[in-house]
């Protein structure tokens, strides 16, 4: 259980990662370009967007690399990985796979009490 919760944190911050990127990159250009009505317009919290863009897929791919060896610790962050994301960019569809994978993948990690076997 530890290697798929080791695997499901790293694709799951990967995912998170490109919606990250999206996240805080269109804040960032309405900011600088400003807004077009009925075109695009800025979020209301930028300060959530833009902080849960550069942590959650940090929390998602450390608590990956930790599932191995610290399992609970490991799974934590990828939990708290999960509720940043669903939090800043809610369920749609690109990011429900980071939500559901991240999530899995931290359910398994605290579920794991001990080693996998060789």
């Amino acid at each position: 259980m530890r290697n798929a919760a080791l695997v499901l944190g790293i694709i799951g911050g990967l995912w998170a990662m490109i919606v990250g990127f999206f996240g805080y990159g269109c804040t960032s250009f309405v900011a600088w370009f400003g807004e077009v009505p009925d075109l695009i317009e800025q979020v209301e919290n930028v300060e959530l967007i833009r902080a849960a863009s550069f942590f959650a897929p940090l929390l998602a791919i450390a608590g990956g690399a930790m599932a191995h060896s610290q399992a609970v610790l490991g799974g934590v962050l990828m939990c708290l990985s999960a509720a940043a994301i669903y939090a800043a960019f809610g369920f749609g569809l690109f990011t429900m796979f980071p939500i559901a994978f991240c999530l899995l993948g931290g359910i398994l990690a605290l579920a794991s009490r001990k080693p996998d076997a060789a």
